[in-house]
């Protein structure tokens, strides 16, 4: 049994929602990027900052 084939405006609207499906995925993808690399600047800053002061020590 073959699919009903969708008309023109049932394409462009199912085509907007995917559309809109993955602009959503890409800017959640994007969010998680961007604190994985916030966290690993803080990481480098601490790190940095901790030799810092072990400097100071001696």
């Amino acid at each position: 049994m073959r699919p009903k084939a969708l008309d023109f405006e049932q394409l462009v609207t199912q085509n907007k929602q995917e559309l809109l499906n993955d602009e959503e995925s890409i800017t959640q993808i994007e969010l998680r990027l961007e604190n994985k690399q916030e966290a690993i600047v803080l990481a480098e800053r601490q790190k940095n900052q901790q030799k810092i002061i072990a400097g100071d020590r001696f």
